[in-house]
């Protein structure tokens, strides 16, 4: 029974990670909750994190054996892994140092960075982010929408997957602007089909079973 309690406790053991400062060389970073301690590329730490390199909003980390790329403020989470093997499916983010929520995710396999959004009924992507992902949204529904800039068209569009760490979800609708829209939103049709918790400066989606 020892034996099981251990192997139980190896498997639940995940590092969870944000990067909160950076400097040439080096980036100040928050473990498993731990006090912010400062890196330097190369240094590996107890926990399995290891800085690979870093640029002016960004760093490298390989977590736990796989390289991850993180923006500042940005949190990474390691799929849980309960006492059935099975992951728990769920992505915490933190908040940059205006509020606002960003993650990596992935959309019909291609990376994109994602603003959280829960004003935006849908995922919204810009017409260069759609072409660069090989989406056609030309055939999608015609419809306008208003933006800073005016009245701009839009193209009503089927993701085949969205991605954001352990989460992935099919067939999310989402919506092209031709133009007016700079960055990707994570909007509510794929935010209605997770769990969304919001404890300060943390956000936490799961998904839904």
């Amino acid at each position: 029974m020892l034996a099981a309690l251990l192997i139980m406790c190896a498997d639940a053991i995940t590092a969870d990670v944000t990067v909160v400062g950076l400097f040439p060389g080096k980036a100040v970073v928050v473990i498993n909750g731990a006090s912010p301690r400062t890196i330097s590329v190369g240094q590996k730490q107890p926990e399995g994190v290891t800085l690979i390199s870093t640029a002016s909003a960004s760093a490298v980390l390989d977590i736990e054996g796989k390289r991850h790329t993180l923006d500042l403020g940005e949190h990474f989470a390691a799929p849980a892994v309960g006492a059935n093997g099975r992951a728990n499916n769920t992505l915490t983010l933190a908040a940059d140092t205006v509020g606002q929520f960003w993650t990596l995710g992935q959309i019909n396999g291609k990376t994109v960075r994602f603003l959280v959004d829960t004003g935006a009924t849908s995922v919204a992507l810009p017409a260069s982010a759609a072409q660069a992902m090989g989406i056609d949204y030309t055939k999608g529904q015609r419809g306008f929408a208003a933006t800073a800039g005016g009245v701009v068209p839009t193209y009503r569009v089927s993701l085949d997957t969205v991605t954001l760490g352990a989460i992935t979800l099919y067939r999310i609708e989402a919506t092209v602007f031709e133009s007016g829209l700079d960055v990707a939103l994570l909007g509510m049709s794929f935010l209605n089909r997770v769990e969304m918790k919001r404890d300060g400066a943390q956000m936490t989606l799961t998904k839904r079973f």
